[in-house]
């Protein structure tokens, strides 16, 4: 069996890019595992889209813990493409398929 399982990181507001630092978005996905930096008071956000409008599929609070994330069964699903929106932590890293 083999996986399509791939993984990009961010480290701004933004939508998350196939690979990281490249500059094409990803598309329709199912994210399957998020991790976060962590620092006091810090959240994230994943909304379906290109921008905060989108829906948001995914809100986490969390502290200097940090965040670690497997998401169970087939993942969120984002349609658009899954775009970040993060206070406080300095890096979030998704795995997803598609």
């Amino acid at each position: 069996m083999s996986s399509d399982q791939k993984f990009s990181r961010a480290t701004a507001d933004g939508n998350f890019k196939t690979i990281t630092g490249g500059s094409i978005n990803i598309g329709p996905c199912r994210v399957t595992y998020i991790q976060a930096h962590g620092a006091a008071n810090a959240s994230v956000k994943l909304h379906d889209g290109t921008d905060t409008s989108g829906d948001l599929l995914f809100q986490m609070k969390f502290g200097t813990e940090g965040l670690d994330v497997y998401v169970p069964g087939n993942g969120i699903r984002f349609t658009t493409g899954v775009y970040l929106d993060l206070n406080i932590t300095d890096s979030v890293t998704i795995g997803y398929t598609g």
